[in-house]
């Protein structure tokens, strides 16, 4: 029972949907501009800087209180299962972010809410993240680029760190699951980047600058002036 109230403490955290809220709050559903995503990236394009990096910090404070829920709650009373725990609920909060029922299933991406799963599974792994995504956007440009490296890194060092004993005695059969999820999500957030994987492919992805006169930033009041974003325009493929 205890993974499955995990879960659903992350679930009902992760259906607070930032973009979402911001952007009506701003006049406009962030889903009908530019890439449809109701995340980080689409509203600094859409709203700007500022408002991305609201949206960056509650996507990332929501997966992580729910994290920190299951460390003090659930984590004391069952000490071996801590990290599978905490998995549990950024696995829950991940879902209903890209997910949530209340919005005809169309979130974001859960990037940023695995950043916060990141940051409550181990203090390591958090400044590890940062390097993972960062560099690579930094030196492109390209959100998807660092967010799907950060994936793969968080997957990979999961599984290192629980075989080399890193997370303290763990019985390997809880370690197996904990990957399991791991896996599960990275394949998820994978799928939610099929179209950026191939725009990188062919180097036609689009860049993001992390500046307040973003090129692709419309504002709040030139997005409700221009309308929604055309049906299979290129930035709603």
């Amino acid at each position: 029972m205890a993974r499955l109230y995990s879960f659903l403490i992350g679930y009902a955290l992760g259906l607070f949907q930032t973009a979402f809220i911001l952007g009506k709050l701003k006049g406009i559903d962030i889903r009908n501009y530019g890439s449809g995503n109701a995340g980080t990236t689409n509203t600094l394009r859409v709203l700007g800087t500022k408002a991305g990096l609201i949206v960056f910090a509650g996507d990332l404070a929501k997966a992580l209180l729910a994290c920190i829920i299951v460390r003090v709650t659930f984590g004391r009373m069952y000490p071996e299962m801590k990290y599978l725990l905490v998995m549990y609920a950024g696995a829950g909060c991940v879902l209903a972010h890209d997910f949530p029922f209340y919005m005809k299933f169309k979130g974001g991406k859960g990037i940023a809410s695995t950043g916060g799963t990141i940051v409550g599974f181990h203090w390591l792994f958090f400044f590890l993240g940062l390097v993972e995504f960062f560099v690579p956007f930094l030196l492109t440009h390209y959100v998807s680029l660092g967010s799907l490296i950060l994936y793969a890194s968080f997957l990979i060092e999961m599984i290192l760190s629980g075989q080399l004993g890193l997370l303290g005695e763990i019985p390997q059969a809880l370690l197996n699951e904990m990957y399991l999820i791991t896996f599960l999500l990275t394949a998820l957030a994978y799928w939610q980047h099929r179209a950026n994987i191939g725009r990188l492919l062919a180097g036609n992805e689009r860049k993001t600058y992390l500046k307040k006169n973003d090129p692709g930033s419309l504002g709040a009041e030139k997005a409700a002036a221009e309308g929604p974003a055309m049906e299979g325009s290129e930035e709603t493929k």
